[in-house]
């Protein structure tokens, strides 16, 4: 088990009442997250990490991937213009209804131009907007975090199709049942559009690194880089180059044995934890 991984001081609390019945889990909200990645000068992958600010309610001082909520205006169907891969073949690689398949996957394009000011679209089937910087763009992406502006809209004002094929669908984690906030989060990866770049969009990081996953896995190793257990398993896939699987979702299990209270990850033993009842 990694120094750095993230585990709340107030967690043992809360498992502990969690145990005793005195939590009834809240419906996680569904989110979405994006592992940017590009070519280092060394020929290997990189990818796009932020920090999150220590005000946050939500994994403070961890390293993630841009990523966020879902809105609900994002499933309106017929409003959307869209390439690659359709809402139907989406829904079957993700587990849900198309409408909710096209609300995910236009999630991690939204919330990866917002936190980032990367967009994943482009003119045609074939091409992508080239850059997305100046005041115009700017004004577009906060008018979008704002929730002032749909994708869709902004979409359409720009004559762009969402380029669904740029994306590839490659875990979904749900916090554990015990935490007051509670997401129902599917990673994607896409790679950087040629002329994009990247920058700190994001009112909730404090500092974004491109680094190659074997580096990130080791500043973890270290406890120089707090990461959450999905953040851990994502690098891991893409620094030993491994395919995405099954999106079978992630969920910590929780049981009492003596004096200990066992919390693990099926199929990710490395991030079991143990805590006093």
């Amino acid at each position: 088990m990694g120094n750095g991984q993230w585990f709340p001081a107030e967690w043992a609390g809360r498992v502990r009442e969690f145990v005793r019945g005195e939590i009834t889990p809240v419906v996680p909200r569904r989110a979405a997250t994006v592992l940017l990645t590009r070519e280092g000068p060394d020929g290997g992958p990189q990818v796009f990490l932020l920090r999150r600010r220590l005000s946050m309610g939500f994994a403070a001082g961890a390293y993630a991937y841009p990523g966020g909520g879902v809105d609900p205006r994002d499933a309106a169907a017929g409003a959307l213009a869209w390439a690659g891969p359709g809402r139907e073949q989406w829904a079957r690689r993700l587990g849900v209804p198309p409408a909710d398949a096209q609300a995910i996957v236009c999630a991690a394009v939204r919330e990866t131009f917002e936190e980032t000011g990367v967009l994943l679209a482009g003119p045609d089937a074939a091409t992508v907007a080239a850059d997305t910087t100046g005041a115009g763009w700017e004004a577009d992406r906060a008018a979008l975090a704002a929730r002032e502006l749909s994708l869709a809209a902004l979409l359409a004002r720009r004559s762009l199709l969402l380029r669904s094929d740029l994306l590839t669908a490659r875990a979904r984690w749900i916090t554990p049942e015990f935490e007051p906030r509670r997401y129902d989060t599917w990673f994607f990866s896409a790679a950087l559009p040629p002329g994009q770049r990247t920058r700190n969009a994001s009112t909730e990081a404090d500092r974004t690194v491109w680094m190659a996953p074997a580096d990130a896995l080791a500043g973890y190793e270290r406890g120089e880089m707090i990461m959450m257990p999905p953040t851990v398993a994502t690098l891991r896939q893409l620094a030993t180059g491994a395919e995405p699987g099954p999106l079978d979702p992630v969920l910590v299990r929780v049981r009492a044995t003596g004096e200990r209270i066992v919390l693990s990850w099926p199929g990710h033993e490395e991030f079991e934890r143990t805590v006093e009842r």
